[in-house]
């Protein structure tokens, strides 16, 4: 007979490290915060109405744990991101769905509509996955655009690594935000740290987050394309992620 230990109703599992880092308010907090968008410390502190220093005590630790990760902005070096680890949080979901056999339940967006319009630079490479994804998994229920301070051709790179994973950039092209100035968004997303200041272009009114992710085109040149691959499945994970909001 078998002296292993097996797992029965009256031994009681250890509780999974996700959920350990989980199962504390404050940190908690931090997790819904960041699930609306990339925050730096002080603006988390401002919104959370914690210390500082306990803010970032709590963030250390959801990094430590993988939960939560950091990006030094691209428009200043001395600030920092903190945003979502999506895939490390979808494993917790997945690993909690087969620990109590539970089927995985994936939201479906309600019928909903709106216009959402993703902001960066040069408007060749991030806003334009990003567009192209929620073109894609959005079915069409979207009116979707995307533009750029500095508008630039969009890059070869960009529709090479979209075509890879099936999804088309179609008829979408590389324009200023003057192009879209008739537009009302309900909805304003920059995937840039140096554009996040343009959302006063709309002005205050319009609800705006922030996608702190790393210019592809940033990368030295033997490492674009991997770094393109990247951030399209960064953005892969924050536009499901946000279609996924639309149904709480």
């Amino acid at each position: 007979m078998s002296d292993s230990k097996q797992s029965t109703p009256n031994t009681p599992a250890l509780l999974p490290e996700g959920l350990k880092l989980l199962a504390d308010e404050t940190r908690w907090r931090l997790i819904l915060a960041l699930r609306q968008g990339d925050y730096q410390v002080g603006e988390l502190t401002t919104q959370l109405g914690l210390p500082q220093n306990l803010v970032s005590y709590h963030l250390s630790a959801l990094r430590q744990g993988g939960l939560v990760q950091i990006h030094r902005s691209d428009a200043d070096g001395r600030v920092i991101y903190y945003s979502l680890d999506f895939a490390a949080l979808k494993d917790i979901y997945r690993d909690l769905g087969v620990r109590l056999c539970v089927p995985n339940h994936v939201p479906v967006a309600r019928e909903l509509s709106g216009t959402i319009v993703f902001l960066c630079t040069a408007n060749s490479a991030r806003s334009q996955m990003a567009e192209a994804w929620l073109r894609h998994l959005g079915q069409g229920q979207y009116i979707v655009r995307s533009a750029g301070t500095r508008p630039q051709p969009i890059h070869p790179l960009t529709s090479r690594v979209m075509a890879e994973v099936g999804v088309d950039l179609g008829s979408q092209y590389a324009k200023g935000l003057e192009a879209l100035q008739d537009l009302r968004p309900d909805l304003i997303i920059t995937v840039c740290d140096i554009t996040r200041e343009a959302c006063a272009y709309w002005g205050s009114e319009v609800a705006q987050i922030h996608w702190s992710i790393s210019d592809p085109l940033a990368a030295p040149e033997g490492e674009q394309e991997a770094m393109f691959r990247a951030v399209r499945d960064a953005l892969h994970l924050r536009v499901e992620g946000l279609l996924a909001s639309f149904s709480e």
